[in-house]
């Protein structure tokens, strides 16, 4: 008779990489098994940096029949059925989805928020696939099996909570039909309508705005920027090691240090590059900014940048336009310029509903969390609404 065993591993590696890629795949490049084991090899998803891995993997055992003719013994059926990524988180950075006020909570209560479970592509606000499992047939099965060993696993180690971050619609329908409770945010992506060039999608706004984009635009190429685009491994050592100073000042400027180090960017270039786009800007023969994609067959992921000082409007152009032109040029279907920013909205970037799937151990939080999505839902959804109105696009 074959069982459901569950077991939680402290590295990627222990899972191997071709029974991670079985399941999960290479489209998305954030659960792809190259981004998530570059993360953990240059030490950017550790204990010390508030990641610790903490996988969880299911698997059927037991013996069934053996299949060869000649053999009447039984074997030892071992097969993958469910994987999940999943951290031990003793801090909030790199989430994106906003919890602050729930550990100050806890703290004036005199209660311990972390550490707490996360399932999410680290530093990376992307909706995508979070549970991954091999039977969609068994998917109520294997989710509720999740559910309950990892709660069991929090109440035991004294974690405090499970948030399931950026999961897509379907997961966060089931996870919240398994109790764990719902919560709505708002991006802004953009959709290529089969744009055939740049001046086709400018041609869908109206004319204050598609103005104002030509302005912007012109601002940039009057200061004399140019641009380049590089593909994967066409990616030089010089642009990567210029890519990581402008990559850290950004974060410079505000008295903080980025999550990713040098050698974590090396190692997916050497282990994904086909998933890899650079936009260098360039002044005077010498870059000045640069802006780092991601990209699957149908989306381009804007991801990080950063720029030797500030320019006008060269933010924009880098990490906006460049992109739109490239996923255009590329017939890509979307582009996902990364989290909030209501300044994309008069460039094109439409609203979009995220989701997440929050379960807290303390029962009191748990109803106090619960009623406060519930009542926080609606602004969101009218936030939303009022966004689209504000989208630049000739009516209809």
């Amino acid at each position: 008779m074959q069982e459901l065993e569950l077991s939680f591993v402290d590295s990627i590696a222990k899972i191997g990489e071709e029974t991670w890629r079985e399941l999960v795949g290479k489209e998305n490049p954030f659960t792809r098994y190259e981004f998530l084991h570059a993360l953990e090899y240059t030490a950017c998803t550790t204990e010390e940096t508030g990641w610790q891995p903490h996988h969880v993997i299911v698997r059927t055992s037991g013996n069934g029949a053996n299949v060869l003719a000649d053999q009447s013994e039984t074997e030892t059926i071992n097969t993958v059925e469910a994987i999940v990524p999943l951290f031990l988180k003793n801090n909030s950075w790199g989430e994106y989805v906003f919890d602050w006020s729930w550990a100050n909570a806890y703290k004036s209560h005199g209660f311990e928020y972390y550490p707490k479970f996360v399932t999410a592509a680290p530093f990376t606000p992307s909706v995508g696939q979070r549970i991954f499992v091999r039977d969609k047939n068994r998917q109520e099965e294997l989710f509720k099996l999740i559910t309950d060993k990892i709660k069991e696993k929090a109440e035991f180690i004294g974690a405090s909570s499970w948030h399931i971050l950026f999961p897509q619609e379907d997961e966060h329908l089931l996870l919240n039909k398994l109790g764990i409770a719902a919560r709505v945010g708002s991006q802004f992506h953009w959709q290529n309508r089969g744009y055939g060039s740049f001046d086709d999608f400018l041609a869908a706004m109206n004319s204050r705005k598609r103005k104002s984009i030509r302005k912007e635009r012109k601002s940039v190429a009057d200061q004399e920027v140019s641009f380049r685009c590089t593909e994967g491994d066409e990616i030089s050592e010089q642009q990567w090691a210029d890519f990581y100073l402008f990559y850290q000042s950004t974060y410079a400027m505000r008295g903080m240090q980025g999550y990713l180090k040098q050698t974590f960017f090396k190692a997916v270039a050497e282990s994904m590059p086909e998933q890899l786009m650079l936009i260098n800007a360039m002044q005077n023969q010498r870059d000045i900014a640069a802006a780092l994609f991601f990209k699957n067959s149908e989306t381009l992921f804007g991801r990080y940048w950063g720029s030797a000082q500030d320019y006008h409007f060269l933010h924009f152009e880098t990490c906006y336009y460049q992109g739109q032109e490239y996923a255009i040029r590329e017939k890509l279907k979307s582009f996902d310029s990364g989290a909030q920013g209501e300044h994309k909205i008069q460039r094109g970037f439409e609203p979009i509903l995220t989701y997440s799937n929050h379960w807290l151990s303390h029962q009191g939080f748990r109803d106090a969390i619960a009623n406060f999505l519930d009542e926080e839902k609606p602004h969101i959804l009218q936030y939303k609404d009022s966004a689209r109105e504000l989208l630049p696009f000739k009516k209809e």
